[in-house]
């Protein structure tokens, strides 16, 4: 009988320290109030380095994101072209320098979801220190659960306006 309960109390315990890996910020996501904008749309608020996807009834799921770096950022709008679950990374499209999907190593993370305009894509990350940041080369950087997330809800059409 011991045994059992000391075996469940570390059944517990590694239930609790996962529960608790899965409940990083990545998964604090807000519904906020937004007005002016269609829903099924993605606002990128460059300044607020915020991501929200905008819901019926005047509402959207808020995400935080990292963004482009002084100088490599952009505004404007923006199509979703294409949608990649766990995407390989080039660092110049047609080099051989390839970094398979799944690596630890890939910068874009768990899913990437490419834009029409210019070589730019909102994507999952590797390193997750950098949401909040100025940190890209023009893309919009999530973390892996929210760009799930955002992945599941968007459509390959999907207008993306990013702000200043």
């Amino acid at each position: 009988m011991r045994l059992l309960r000391h075996f469940v109390f570390g059944l517990a315990v590694a239930a609790a320290l996962l529960f608790a890996q899965r409940l990083d910020p990545a998964q604090a996501r807000d519904v906020v109030a937004m007005r002016g904008y269609a829903p099924g749309s993605i606002i990128v608020s460059t300044s607020q380095r915020m991501l929200y996807f905008v819901l019926p009834g005047e509402r959207a799921v808020r995400y935080p994101v990292g963004v482009g770096k002084a100088g490599l950022a952009w505004h404007g709008h923006a199509r979703i072209a294409q949608k990649d679950l766990r995407p390989a990374w080039t660092r110049v499209p047609g080099r051989t320098e390839v970094i398979p999907s799944g690596s630890p190593r890939n910068p874009m993370g768990a899913a990437a979801m490419g834009l029409d305009r210019g070589n730019y894509a909102i994507h999952g990350t590797n390193d997750p220190s950098s949401i909040g940041g100025y940190v890209s080369h023009g893309c919009i950087r999530m973390h892996n659960q929210d760009v799930l997330d955002l992945y599941y809800r968007a459509r390959v059409g999907t207008p993306v306006i990013v702000l200043q």
